[in-house]
């Protein structure tokens, strides 16, 4: 079964475990019931506004230093996480306004489709935007998730209302993942 656990508790966990150098800014949190992706931000290296290819090779390699430098200790720190809150940890890292993700996780989804929503896969497939079903419906998906994301939000803010009440009902508990 899977655990609740509170975002809250989740990123003071991160927090209060994470060497305070890794991020400059609050730790970005993202947390599915597979995942959790945590995104730290970086110091951006100094150089004139008006070099961008600089910027972008600085941004880049200043994350992908990140990535090198601190790959022991997070392995160690996601072994914990993932002890502690049952879900996998993926790690990530903004400068500027580059980011770039490390090694998330890809987890199969059942469905089950009609016709017609095959061939919306299909044709995707035909014109060359996925080269699987698979890959066409996260094609789909995040496309709905761009377009509609202040509707999405709205759901999971009213999801985790629900969460509250049900927790402070008879009988109602969390499990913080203690």
């Amino acid at each position: 079964m899977q655990r609740t656990i509170s975002e809250n508790a989740v990123k003071g966990w991160f927090t209060g475990r994470l060497p305070d150098d890794w991020s400059q800014k609050p730790l970005e949190m993202r947390i599915d019931r597979e995942e959790i992706q945590v995104v730290t931000h970086l110091t951006e290296p100094s150089l004139p506004d008006d070099d961008d290819e600089a910027k972008a090779v600085a941004y880049a390699a200043r994350i992908g230093g990140f990535r090198e430098d601190t790959r022991e200790q997070r392995m160690s720190v996601a072994v914990e996480a993932e002890a502690r809150f049952g879900r996998k940890v993926s790690w990530g890292a903004r400068c500027g306004p580059a980011e770039q993700l490390f090694t998330t996780t890809s987890v199969p989804v059942m469905t089950r489709l009609r016709m017609s929503e095959r061939r919306v896969l299909d044709t995707l497939i035909d014109a060359g935007v996925a080269r699987s079903r698979s890959e066409a419906l996260a094609w789909c998906v995040r496309l709905v998730g761009e377009h509609q994301s202040d509707w999405i939000e709205q759901l999971r803010d009213a999801l985790t209302k629900v969460e509250d009440l049900r927790a402070e009902g008879p009988g109602g508990h969390r499990d913080e993942g203690s």
